[in-house]
């Protein structure tokens, strides 16, 4: 099987740990270890000193998914999978629906294994192009052409990476329709859900239709990233179980542990969205005074997430910019070039505030000395 180099991931894991102001992440200020137990409000490491370190269930802790579940409408315990985060969930739907020869249309940019794990397992990958003048949404009319009889499975991402556009209802309903009056099936990549951040709110495509595959993640919003956790959820039990047979050659089940943990986290999910949500819009407020204060940027704001795809004319690559900011200025981010679109950079402003402030400052020196060399 051949793959193709997972840009961001390898430029990601190239350069985040030298930096000293990390604002290309896109989970929301993790937790620590300490603040969570707080949260949680109860002496969770004295209960688990007596926790079995078996196998588990292969699906997942009976109460975590119970947790799950209540963030959906329509969804039992049963429709949901617990995976080693939504780039196993992912993973796992691809492996479990496509066969070499199929047809999938897949939204760009993205992150790119929504449609370089497609092609890797043999699919031939139709692009529906996002583009800046759209607001980063799906063109309905393109995605209509594109679907056809031989469509087997239709990839997008709401709320969206890199950009934070936000697929709203009427338009994800459509997306559905066209979805289903192919024959095909929807797997809907929501590891940014419930992060709205202008009062909008979208349901699940899980919610929506029985043909659409969902997949989460406890990174981004749960702020939980050393968990290692996701989950797949759809309404289409019989999914569900080839799933499970496909995932016994891989996973087989998660950590007790961190399952037992996370199912904590679940009882106070309100609270944690709550701190996600505060976060965000603080440093976000930031960035839109960086953008919107300089003639040589633009972007369209992001509607939900934690990322913001702004765009700069400035006379250098945007590889260049990233790596000169990063050893000039000890400031992180990634370029555009990791998602094939240039000059844009992703900027993450779900750091801890302090952290994101220095960065942002620092951000705008270094970019107002490449436009003043310009002029």
């Amino acid at each position: 099987m051949k793959v193709k180099p997972f840009l961001v991931e390898r430029f990601m894991s190239s350069y985040e740990h030298l930096a000293k102001f990390n604002i290309a992440e896109t989970c929301v200020a993790p937790f620590k270890l300490s603040e969570l137990l707080s949260l949680i409000g109860k002496d969770l490491m004295e209960e688990l000193r007596d926790l079995v370190l078996d196998y588990g269930y292969t699906e997942g802790l009976p109460e975590l998914r119970e947790g799950i579940a209540k963030l959906y409408r329509k969804l039992e315990p049963d429709e949901i999978l617990v995976t080693k985060g939504a780039i196993d969930a992912n993973f796992q739907v691809f492996y479990t629906l496509l066969e070499p020869g199929d047809k999938v249309v897949s939204i760009f940019p993205a992150y790119q294994q929504l449609y370089s794990a497609p092609e890797s397992l043999g699919a031939e990958v139709d692009l529906l192009e996002l583009k800046e003048e759209e607001s980063w949404l799906p063109n309905l009319e393109e995605l209509e052409r594109k679907v056809d009889e031989r469509t087997k499975l239709v990839v997008i991402n709401n709320p969206h990476n890199p950009t934070g556009s936000l697929i709203d209802e009427k338009t994800l309903r459509e997306i559905i329709r066209i979805v289903e009056d192919s024959g095909s099936r929807l797997l809907c990549d929501e590891s940014y859900h419930g992060l709205f951040l202008d009062g909008s709110s979208v349901p699940s495509a899980a919610d929506l239709s029985e043909r659409a595959v969902v997949t989460r993640s406890f990174s981004k919003p749960l702020s939980l990233t050393g968990l290692r956790l996701g989950w797949i959820a759809t309404r289409d039990r019989e999914l569900i179980e080839e799933i499970k047979l496909r995932r016994d050659y891989m996973s087989i089940s998660n950590s007790v542990l961190v399952e037992r943990i996370a199912a904590e986290a679940m009882k106070n999910v309100e609270r944690i969205y709550e701190r996600s949500l505060q976060i965000l819009r603080r440093n976000l407020s930031l960035l839109r005074q960086l953008i919107e204060s300089r003639d040589y940027l633009h972007w369209v704001p992001p509607r939900a997430g934690s990322v913001a795809f702004p765009g700069y004319d400035l006379d250098i690559g945007s590889e260049e910019l990233a790596l000169r900011l990063l050893k000039e200025k000890g400031t992180f981010l990634v370029p555009g070039s990791c998602f094939g679109i240039e000059r844009h950079l992703r900027i993450g402003f779900g750091a801890r505030p302090e952290v994101f402030e220095e960065g942002v400052r620092r951000l705008g020196e270094f970019l107002d000395s490449i436009s003043k060399v310009g002029k």
